[in-house]
């Protein structure tokens, strides 16, 4: 496999808060803690030691050993989960929505990125172990944001209701779904080990957190993945002491709300918050839905639901059941991170950036603030695709452009004819200038009429340039209808590959070699974006 590269900031499609992250931007760093590197594991470690318990080593050992009961572990499984039970031993995490089938492939490059970073640290630090975790996030109850996936140029979609927590989704009426997939895949034997991991997931499993687990346990076992499911009674009493605080202080609203502040403050007044802080954080689990908590006073409300406790009942009931509590998108780090002994959190862009207003809240409960890592971000490709964008004379940063920015260019290029007219937007410039030194010895009264005649003729070239270029694409069709076609395998819907296309669709060509290719060209700490020809 070919690799090339290109800086975040030349592809046009980051945010610039991440790019000035990258870039380690003064203004930003308080809002982060350490910035990721090898050498600056150490400061985590040291406070991750100085930090996580050895009674919640115990819980999270127990409990992760209970969830594998219900497969047989690989070797390399077998061994993370003896090591985590090492004082030496810590972890690398990333987590993600249960969706269909993995949702876009971008999913599999957190994990990858995961997987190998706990292989650069094993490296720097030899003495001490890492695991990499994939964290469930299957109390959410956004269905709709996980129940389809695309393949090619179709979209599979879950037809279903959700009424809770997704990871507790039956999945029989998802079979027709999976039944249409196969029968799009083809029979040729890549399409045969798609339908194998099919079958020993969504095919044989209770809900959806079963067969995401037991999905993702057979494409990443073999590298020692470690996938936790959170939504546990021990692990939940752990979390409990900030389960209170939060019903009880409506802290993190306050912490948050005052770094998002100093980000503006700091940083950019423009900032736009990636997630809103509520009062109170937290919802409700039951078997009907997960419901957002409110406080009223001296007691609750579940909104969506006419139930309503007293704050003394409450709060008993979090003692008692402690799993009925779910933290929502605020909270959800701290919960990660007060039960993992937890070195570095792996996410995509729009992750980091809800991570950066949350240091504050870390700091109040004293728990460390984990180094964030941007994941790798990615393009694949395939040789006949290669030799098409050479053939048509593309660079690496025109492929990144918009489509419709990328016909313009090139018809530009190759046009036999001159389609800017700036020139004459200069001459009339001259001339109106030479009328505005008349004006002057005149009557200063002609100068608004002067101003609007000049915008509005240079108006009119602006529309006779447009013409002019809508009258040359169509004169080289051909070419446009070429651009777009390739830059739509690249960028379907004029979006990032990873963020469209499922792993399925590249499952599909490559086979069993997909994720050990992919492993080996991904470097987590590499910040650029990854090209990637098969």
């Amino acid at each position: 496999m070919r690799k090339q590269f290109i800086s975040l900031a030349d592809t046009g499609r980051f945010s610039q808060l991440i790019c000035d992250y990258l870039s380690e931007k003064k203004s930003l760093k308080e809002f982060y803690g350490v910035y990721p590197t090898l050498e600056n594991a150490q400061i985590q470690i040291n406070l991750k030691k100085d930090t996580y318990s050895k009674k919640t080593r115990e819980i999270l050992v127990k409990t992760i050993n209970d969830q594998y009961r219900k497969i047989i572990p690989t070797k390399e499984v077998e061994k993370n989960l003896k090591l985590l039970a090492n004082e030496n031993t810590f972890t690398v995490t990333t987590g993600h929505q249960l969706c269909l089938m993995t949702g876009p492939i971008y999913f599999l490059y957190k994990i990858i990125s995961t997987i190998n970073l706990c292989r650069e640290l094993k490296s720097k630090y030899p003495k001490l172990n890492f695991v990499p975790i994939y964290w469930m996030a299957s109390e959410d109850h956004d269905f709709d944001e996980i129940n389809n996936f695309k393949f090619q140029e179709k979209k599979f979609k879950w037809k279903s209701k959700s009424a809770g927590a997704v990871g507790e989704m039956n999945l029989e009426n998802l079979q027709e779904t999976l039944n249409l997939f196969e029968t799009e895949l083809g029979n040729n034997s890549e399409a045969k080990l798609i339908k194998q991991l099919l079958e020993k997931s969504y095919r044989k499993s209770a809900n959806l957190s079963e067969a995401t687990f037991k999905l993702v346990d057979q494409l990443f076992s073999d590298y020692g993945l470690i996938i936790l499911e959170p939504n546990q009674k021990d692990l939940k009493s752990i979390f409990s002491t900030i389960i209170k605080d939060e019903l009880n202080r409506e802290s993190s609203f306050k912490n948050v709300s005052e770094q998002i502040n100093l980000i503006k403050k700091k940083y950019d007044k423009k900032y736009t918050p990636q997630v809103n802080p509520r009062k109170t954080n937290l919802f409700y689990l039951t078997a009907e839905g997960r419901y957002r908590i409110t406080r009223n006073n001296n007691s609750f409300s579940l909104i969506g639901n006419e139930q309503s406790f007293t704050k003394e009942v409450f709060l008993k009931i979090l003692d008692d059941h402690p799993e009925r509590f779910s933290p929502n998108v605020i909270l959800r780090p701290l919960y990660q991170e007060m039960i993992l002994p937890n070195l570095f959190y792996i996410g995509g862009a729009g992750e980091l950036s809800y991570w950066f207003q949350l240091k504050r809240n870390f700091d109040y409960h004293k728990i460390p603030f984990p180094s964030l890592l941007l994941r790798n971000s990615a393009l694949i490709y395939s040789g006949k695709l290669r030799k098409k964008i050479e053939k048509l004379n593309l660079s690496i940063s025109d492929l990144f452009l918009k489509r419709d920015e990328l016909v313009d260019k090139k018809i530009h290029q190759i046009s036999s004819i001159d389609l800017d007219l700036k020139f004459l937007k200069v001459q009339l410039n001259k001339q109106f200038n030479h009328l505005r030194s008349l004006m002057l010895q005149t009557d200063k009264s002609f100068e608004g009429a002067v101003n609007a005649q000049l915008k509005k003729q240079t108006r009119g070239i602006d529309y006779l340039e447009k013409r002019l270029l809508k009258a040359q694409k169509k004169k080289l069709s051909d070419h446009v209808q070429r651009l777009s076609i390739l830059h739509n395998h690249l960028f379907p819907d004029d979006s990032l590959q990873e963020r469209i296309s499922n792993f399925t669709v590249f499952y599909l060509e490559m086979g069993e070699n997909m994720i050990p290719s992919l492993i080996k060209c991904l470097d987590p700490l590499n910040p650029n974006f990854t090209l990637i020809e098969y």
